[in-house]
């Protein structure tokens, strides 16, 4: 099977681009998606997961009454300082990562031909070796801090910020090996998908 990742960057549309692959027959692995299923309330009655019990005791402030992580609280703390921001990945990369490889090894015995990991932080964290093709979902700056700032009710500093915490757009652009233009209407986005669908199956 081969395993090809999906990028982008906050608010360029990836999670819409990746709903299109599922829906022409490519699964996808979220990795966002098993972080938010990790940090989530387990057991009867519900109390921390183990992951949320990690954050909180490295993050103080940061669970809420209802065992829920407080994203917006965490997010402060550690968009504005890089080691914290570091010392939050070095807790929830190993476990995301686990549960990824389960269900890629899941896809595989299922005998899906392709897979692709969903990744927002691809390039940063120096990923991209590991598959054996990126696509990147890419839209200009200017759409991607509009969508942003409309998506998230941010203020144009807090957007700027999460950001500046991404490596451009632009740059992931020249290193990977597909791009999808989100920047158009869904009709156009569906289009470039399918067509990298038959690519994938050819």
């Amino acid at each position: 099977m081969a395993r090809w990742a999906l990028t982008g960057g906050i608010a360029s549309g990836k999670s819409t681009v990746a709903k299109l692959f599922v829906e022409g027959g490519i699964p996808v692995v979220d990795a966002d998606r098993i972080y938010h299923e990790l940090i989530a309330p387990q057991g009867s009655p519900a109390g921390p997961s183990p992951l949320a019990r990690q954050i909180a005791k490295a993050f103080a402030g940061v669970l809420r009454p209802d065992h829920c992580i407080d994203r917006v609280r965490l997010g402060s703390q550690v968009f504005q300082d890089e080691a914290a921001l570091r010392r939050l990945e070095a807790i929830t990369h190993p476990a995301v990562q686990a549960r990824s490889e389960a269900l890629m090894a899941h896809y595989e015995a299922l005998g899906h031909s392709h897979v692709l990991y969903d990744v927002p932080l691809l390039f940063e964290r120096q990923l991209q070796h590991q598959f054996a093709a990126v696509v990147l979902v890419w839209v200009p700056q200017a759409v991607q801090l509009a969508r942003l700032l409309a998506r998230d009710a941010l203020t144009e500093a807090a957007a700027a910020l999460r950001l500046r915490n991404q490596l451009p757009l632009d740059d992931k652009r020249a290193m990977a090996d597909y791009v999808i233009d989100n920047s158009g209407d869904l009709a156009s986005t569906k289009t470039q998908v399918q067509s990298l669908i038959g690519i994938m199956r050819s």
